[in-house]
């Protein structure tokens, strides 16, 4: 199997995301957070969200872009496709929040979500692309 191209950018879109959730992200919430007012119990349970954050977008991307290379038929397609709902909900999360407490003129407020919902579009579509050739190849997979 080569190379599932939508999956491979959808995968390192994810990756750069995390870099810069982990390396220009991290700096900006961490002082703040561990320095307010907020109690300590609960600073360091954002902070410690804040770095399964990081987990989930590191092995996400790892996970995208393995799936890109993948030759196992059988579980190449659920991985990729978990993935990328998974980000899809993330970047809704972030425009939900947006239009809520801020309205549509804001959406740049918060926006992370520009990064995560394509990274879940390319996916869908790598994996929409996957099925259709295995398909042509007469390789059925799993629902």
């Amino acid at each position: 199997m080569k190379t599932n191209r939508l999956l491979l950018a959808s995968g390192l879109i994810a990756a750069f995301t995390a870099a810069l959730h982990t390396f220009g992200g991290t700096p900006e919430i961490h002082e703040p957070l561990l320095r307010s007012a907020i109690p300590q119990s609960i600073s360091l349970l954002l902070y410690a969200c804040w770095h399964l954050v990081t987990v989930t977008l590191v092995l996400s991307a790892v996970a995208l872009i393995w799936s890109a290379r993948s030759r196992n038929e059988k579980t190449a397609g659920a991985l990729p496709r978990f993935v990328s709902i998974l980000w899809l909900a993330f970047g809704l999360v972030f425009v939900v929040v947006t239009l809520v407490f801020l309205g549509p003129a804001a959406l740049l407020v918060l926006p992370q979500w520009i990064l995560l919902i394509p990274v879940g579009i390319l996916g869908l579509l790598g994996d929409r692309k996957r099925t259709g050739e295995t398909a042509r190849k007469g390789i059925s997979l799993p629902a």
